[in-house]
């Protein structure tokens, strides 16, 4: 009984001493497999935002350079080279067609005085040579109370080629109630004249470039 009681003693003891070095190989830290882990982004998909290319800014375009001014394509002609050509002009005004002579009078007279005024010689039956004839054409248009002149000044040189030519209108009132030439008054005719001399004066100043 004795001998039973210490067999069972040392029985319960072995037991102990062998759960302790199991409990001692459970616990060393180096029996433990270390384990990987993910981390979960937080409440999200797992989707990894792309980001955003910056736009490209646009180039400002160059500055556009300011062109340089356009050159006059007539040159201004000296006043001094268009008053020695206006000087050696002899101008001969050939017989006017198709106006009255009541109406050719004082048109002849005023195309004298505005010549003289303007430095234009007007070549006579003196022996002088002519340097430019003007040969006019004229007609009437009568439109109830007005009277049109129209005109036309053909310019030549002594061998009979043209050079140039003026052609304009004149409307002004009727007068002596009449129609044609009759209704043409004196002050019309003169008018043409000056713008005549006028524009042939400009056209030889012309001639001087």
């Amino acid at each position: 009984m004795r001998r039973s009681h210490v067999t069972t003693v040392s029985l319960l003891a072995a037991l102990t001493l062998a759960a302790c070095t199991n409990a001692k190989d459970v616990l060393e830290p180096s029996a433990i497999a270390p384990q990987s882990t993910q981390a979960v982004p937080k409440g999200g998909t797992g989707t990894t935002a792309t980001p955003t290319t910056p736009a490209t800014t646009a180039q400002p375009s160059p500055t556009a350079q300011p062109s340089a001014p356009a050159q006059s394509a007539t040159a201004t002609v000296p006043p001094a080279k268009s008053a020695a050509v206006i000087a050696r002009t002899r101008l001969q005004v050939a017989p006017i067609v198709g106006a009255s002579v009541e109406a050719a009078t004082p048109l002849t007279a005023e195309l004298q005085t505005r010549a003289k005024q303007r430095g234009i010689t007007l070549a006579g039956s003196a022996g002088q040579t002519p340097t430019h004839v003007l040969k006019g054409y004229f007609s009437t248009m009568s439109e109830g109370k007005d009277t049109t002149v129209i005109y036309v000044w053909d310019v030549y040189d002594p061998a009979g080629n043209r050079l140039h030519r003026i052609n304009g209108q004149h409307k002004a009132p009727s007068v002596n109630d009449s129609e044609g030439w009759a209704a043409v008054a004196p002050e019309t005719m003169q008018a043409i004249a000056d713008q005549t001399i006028d524009q042939f004066a400009a056209w030889l100043g012309g001639q001087a470039g």
